[in-house]
């Protein structure tokens, strides 16, 4: 029978005008025959119907002679998606098969949008597909007779499982999945992912017991995709370089290449950049007006479903983005893309590459922008990444306990769990695989009894057993609990709303809380006045005037991967070594002999420090060339180990490629390297001395107990606000650092820390890799090219967007004299 479905598939293709890809008639095979799996293939390859293709050949393979006839079928799939644009181009691909194949299905999309009544539509009447996000799923969970809603369900199937992977998002698919495959004992799970350094643990994360219990597949499309960098350089070489304005200098450029496509998607790294990009341009090229439009997560549904329906209909000629628009949306028009900025990691380069180009056979063409001279290595150790086929791992999420809580207390507001039956389920993810049976019994007397130090507050008593069934049986703290579901936690928010009562999108409480009515700033491509703050709601006013903040969102800045750090260390032994062929290195050479000249050019044998004077002071500069995480712990490290010798006091600062200290006070640089300030002896508890930890741990805990439920952030337009949440957080922290040292939550606060924040795992493959390196100390007259742009970052932490041009500019001058 299966021969007959697929010769259905291959005709459907055919009357599109395609021919199937060897890796999609596999999946389609290996999903007929029983298996889960995981299909790894590049963007724009038609990976979606290698998956939707044989949920659809099942069903007819079932109902041979009804298939055409048959409706209301229940719920047959679950098609998750990270992002809501995704959602509405897996709904057209789907819609083309399902009318092709001549099926009587209906295809359902739940998220965030979706409006009540859908919903208990689509809860009355499933539709056969469900194309959702893990934070509905878990809505549906939270349902009251949730498993009758599930019980025809076939497959659930995870798109972009690198990306969800990598969050705690992931975690949520993984416990969705352990309440499922009991409800659905034949369930098969598969997830579509581009390539990533650690594949096998990706597909342990999806499949969990799967893993070892039942058949699985992975299906990698033989499909090499040509992808052509192209730098964009600036006339003349700035041998000072500084971040962020040689990017704007380039305008004229990326105009000019805007111009000569017929759509562009110009991707920033922060919606900051995007607001002043897409300014920047109107104010530079007027005719784009109305053939240009922005993208990012905090302008409002509306206008980014307005946005992505023009580029479908082709009819805008570029968009200035953000990571809102990196995963396989569809937009067959692209013709162009521009990179912004360094893009700090292979994978997320490629995947804004794919975006042009995108369809099968296609060459993907990318123009990097640099935004200053130094990040133009990062194009040749991209380009040199994609000819050795590098990619970034994704680091699971393991034993997140608050999203643990938060689920436990999803199943008991909906008919409840059973302890032994749901701790087997949870065992039987990769997340949870470790949990032992003490840890198990303290998250259910924390949900019971508030734990040892709650217990004496009834509002912690969320859950109670009757029976042997865990149940919440306060309505209540039922309805916080739904409308609390999710793991993905920022800064409170505010809406921005015209005086109209038209909505715009939301803006970081901490931005506009520093403005003044009257202030204007650029906010969704608009000029903006804000009149006045009511109810959580920035009321605004179009404005004439040109010049305007630009909103800073928190998390902005990404560091360099492992991977790319790497490549950029080896960019710069070819240097070294006279055997450099990218033009970007050849157009840095004068940058580079400058380096040489006044202090030294680290080839892979060394590792640089740079001591010298200035006005400001004495400054120590260190090149490991890790990424901005890891020099923020090591800078931190290397100063409480020199305060051990002689007690001085550090300002710090940092970017991509190295990290500064300086002091009013001569620093003993010599001795410390002698003394083994980089050593990894006694790292764990040097790193934790280092940085208070306590105080990172602290500010991480605050979103562990926003997911776990310790703290409610609000209802719908009546958020609780941002001061009195972190209060509540806080005072938590503070009493289970004292009184209950056990807590998992606060254990996985200081854990978070380590592994995400300060990476330490990485962060001792760096002290390893200097320990073999031979360290070259310079005494440079002047600060050096290397030194120059993270001497810049730390003074824009300090002064005024018009102080720091002005004060930059007269260092140029002044340090650019050889």
């Amino acid at each position: 029978m299966s021969v007959e479905v697929l010769k259905i598939a291959k005709d459907w293709f055919s009357a599109q005008g395609w021919r199937p890809f060897p890796f999609q008639e596999e999946s389609w095979q290996a999903y007929l025959d029983g298996s889960s799996g995981l299909v790894n293939a590049p963007t724009g390859s038609g990976k979606t119907y290698s998956l939707l293709m044989p949920v659809m050949l099942e069903y007819i393979r079932n109902h041979p002679d009804d298939y055409k006839t048959r409706r209301n079928n229940g719920l047959q799939a679950i098609w998750i998606t990270p992002i809501r644009a995704l959602s509405k181009e897996i709904e057209l691909s789907a819609r083309r098969l399902i009318d092709g194949l001549e099926l009587p299905w209906r295809i359902g999309v739940r998220s965030g949008d979706t409006s009540t009544k859908d919903r208990a539509a689509q809860r009355s009447k499933p539709p056969e597909l469900l194309i959702t996000t893990p934070e509905s799923l878990h809505l549906l969970l939270a349902s009251k007779g949730y498993a009758d809603f599930f019980k025809e369900l076939k497959v659930l199937v995870a798109d972009e499982w690198h990306e969800l992977m990598g969050s705690k998002r992931g975690v949520q698919v993984e416990l969705a999945l352990s309440r499922l495959k009991t409800v659905v004992p034949a369930l098969k799970v598969w997830g579509i992912s581009a390539t990533i350094g650690n594949m096998d643990e990706a597909l342990q994360a999806l499949l969990g017991n799967y893993y070892h219990q039942r058949p699985y597949s992975v299906i990698r499309a033989d499909i090499h995709k040509k992808i052509e960098v192209i730098s964009v350089m600036p006339d003349t070489l700035e041998r000072m370089p500084w971040a962020g304005h040689l990017g704007i200098v380039l305008l004229e450029k990326v105009i000019e290449i805007v111009r000569n496509s017929k759509t562009t998607l110009i991707f920033t790294n922060t919606r900051s950049f995007a607001e002043i990009w897409y300014q920047k341009m109107l104010d530079k090229a007027p005719e784009l007006s109305g053939l240009m439009a922005m993208h990012h997560g905090s302008i409002s549904q509306e206008l980014r479903n307005w946005v992505e329906e023009q580029l479908h209909l082709g009819k805008l000629k570029a968009v200035v983005c953000t990571s809102s628009l990196d995963l396989g949306v569809d937009f067959r028009p692209v013709e162009t893309v521009v990179q912004v900025g360094g893009p700090k990691g292979v994978a997320r380069f490629l995947q804004r590459a794919g975006r042009s180009g995108h369809q099968p056979g296609a060459v993907s063409r990318i123009y990097f922008v640099p935004t200053h001279s130094l990040e133009l290595i990062e194009a040749a150790a991209i380009r040199e990444a994609i000819v050795r086929k590098v990619v970034e791992d994704r680091l699971p999420y393991i034993r997140s306990f608050d999203v643990l809580m938060q689920y436990l207390v999803t199943l008991a507001v909906s008919d409840g769990f059973e302890a032994d039956t749901t701790l087997a389920e949870i065992r039987g993810t990769f997340s949870f695989a470790s949990v032992t049976d003490d840890e198990w019994l303290w998250m259910l007397n924390f949900l019971t009894h508030g734990g040892d130090s709650l217990q004496a507050y009834d509002e912690y008593r969320k859950v109670v057993l009757q029976n042997g069934i865990y149940r919440v049986e306060n309505r209540a703290i039922a309805m916080r609990h739904r409308l609390s579901i999710g793991t993905i936690v920022s800064d409170s928010s505010m809406h921005v709303k015209f005086l109209s009562g038209k909505y715009l999108g939301t803006i970081e409480e901490y931005f506009i809380t520093r403005m003044s009515p009257g202030d204007v700033f650029w906010f969704a491509g608009r000029n903006l006045e804000l009149v006045r703050v009511k109810d959580m709601v920035a009321q605004v006013r179009k404005s004439n005037k040109k010049s305007g903040r630009v909103p800073s969102w928190q998390g902005g800045r990404m560091p360099l991967s492992s991977q790319m750090s790497e490549l950029i260390r080896n960019k710069l032994d070819e240097v070294v070594r006279g055997v450099e062929h990218d033009e970007e290195l050849k157009f840095l050479k004068p940058l580079f002999d400058l380096q040489r000249q006044r202090s030294h050019l680290p080839g892979a044998g060394d590792f640089l420090v740079e001591y010298f004077e200035s006005d400001e002071g004495y400054h120590v500069i260190m090149y490991p060339f890790e990424g901005r995480f890891v020099h923020e712990g090591i800078a931190a490290l290397v100063a409480y180990r020199i305060a051990q010798i002689q007690p001085i006091t550090f300002s710090i600062a940092m970017n991509d490629y190295g990290f500064e200290l300086l002091s009013d006070q001569p620093i003993p640089i010599e001795e410390a390297l002698e003394t083994d300030v980089l050593g990894t002896t006694d790292l764990l508890k040097d790193i934790q001395a280092s940085v208070n930890a306590t105080e990172m741990a602290r500010r991480k805990f605050r979103d562990i107990a926003a997911i776990s439920g310790l703290v409610f952030k609000g209802y719908p337009g009546k958020p609780v606000k941002d001061r009195h949440l972190q209060s509540s957080s806080q005072l938590f922290f503070n009493v289970f650092h004292d009184y209950e040292g056990h807590n998992l939550l606060l254990r996985q606060a200081y854990e978070e820390v380590m592994d995400f924040q300060l990476e330490e795992a990485r962060l001792r493959r760096a002290l390893d890799r200097i320990a073999r390196q031979k360290i070259m100390i310079t005494y440079p007259p002047k600060p050096t090219p290397f030194a120059f742009p993270i001497m810049v970052d730390r003074m824009r932490e300090k002064l005024t967007t018009e102080k720091i041009e002005d004060r930059i500019r007269k260092m140029v001058v002044e340090y650019d004299e050889s």
